[in-house]
């Protein structure tokens, strides 16, 4: 890691995941050099190993003063972890209390990358779908289309559309596809977004700052209670984006809780969102779908996939592209 302000950063290792004995070890270093930015690290101490993105960031379960803690050390540029800090502090005064939550900040030392929120009692959403009796499963839609309007809400404008930005960039993500028979499904959609183009040029989107990741796995569930972790989002985005990134998320899994699908996603979470934000019939008919339509190639498969997983995908698509060729016609 670089040196910031005069700070040595520690050098995280090279491993994918670390055991959890160097975890803690590499975690410590991190803690010992935030103190003199934030002495409320000197109370900190990680004990389990949540997630490593090589060079980019270290996700840690621990204690800050004994309580339950989230850490996140990003290791390739503490801009943003100032910038996330800011954004989990602009947004917790407005979700603090009720049934849709975001997780608590509780210490931050921004020169050094190092931040610390509450842990949130809960199971992944995803998860939890997965556990689910059949019939329960599409219990949280309408509470998770709920929580993003909640998020939103408060910092959404109206701008020109911009379809031909997105449209470009589905266009270099489908070429970094690697599988061939995902391919040849992913030309045909690309080719309905295009279409779709020109009739949305000159919308009026809603835009606002955005969660930035928002898929089931970050929601928390406990009873009534939804929570957001890992929040980051800082700049406005179409507030479609989110929404398509939460329903394809679990289509390209094949995951439809509540049977039904439309688009290759769950129908019924397509209504909630729209429904939870009064999408116009424009917006339901025209834009969120378009807006799937580009998620499900933002996102491109790895070579180190499963099959199971490309044959999901392939699932997904052709469903999607089935329907998306009615859109707009």
């Amino acid at each position: 890691m670089g040196n910031y302000d005069g700070m040595k950063m520690s050098s995280t290792p090279s491993a994918d995941m670390m055991p959890d004995l160097e975890m803690r070890d590499f975690m410590s270093r991190q803690f010992a050099v935030a103190c003199a930015e934030n002495e409320d690290f000197s109370k900190a101490r990680a004990t389990e190993l949540i997630r490593h993105v090589a060079e980019k960031r270290i996700v840690a379960r621990g204690l800050l003063d004994d309580r339950p803690a989230v850490f996140r050390v990003y290791l390739d540029g503490v801009a943003d972890c100032a910038r996330d800090w800011e954004e989990i502090c602009r947004i917790w005064p407005q979700m603090r209390e009720g049934e849709l939550r975001v997780c608590a900040p509780l210490a931050c030392a921004p020169d050094c990358g190092v931040l610390a929120v509450a842990d949130v009692p809960g199971t992944p959403l995803l998860k939890w779908i997965y556990g689910a009796a059949e019939d329960e499963r599409a219990r949280y839609l309408k509470p998770a289309a709920r929580w993003l309007r909640a998020y939103t809400e408060c910092s959404e404008t109206q701008a020109n559309a911009q379809p031909a930005g997105w449209a470009k960039r589905a266009e270099r993500a489908a070429k970094a596809q690697a599988f061939n028979r995902l391919k040849r499904v992913e030309k045909p959609i690309l080719s309905e977004i295009q279409r779709l183009v020109p009739q949305l040029q000159d919308s009026q989107w809603r835009f606002a700052v955005s969660h930035g990741d928002f898929h089931p796995n970050n929601l928390i569930v406990n009873d009534n209670l939804v929570t957001g972790i890992d929040c980051g989002g800082s700049r406005p985005a179409p507030i479609y984006k989110d929404m398509a990134r939460f329903l394809m998320h679990m289509g390209r899994r094949a995951m439809i809780p509540s049977g039904e699908m439309y688009l290759g996603v769950d129908k019924q979470g397509f209504i909630a969102f729209a429904d939870a934000f009064r999408l116009s019939a424009e917006e339901r008919e025209l834009t969120l779908p378009f807006f799937i339509a580009v998620e499900a190639l933002l996102r491109v498969e790895t070579r180190g996939l499963s099959p199971s997983r490309v044959r999901r995908a392939r699932k997904m698509s052709e469903a999607l592209l089935e329907d998306l060729e009615r859109v707009g016609r």
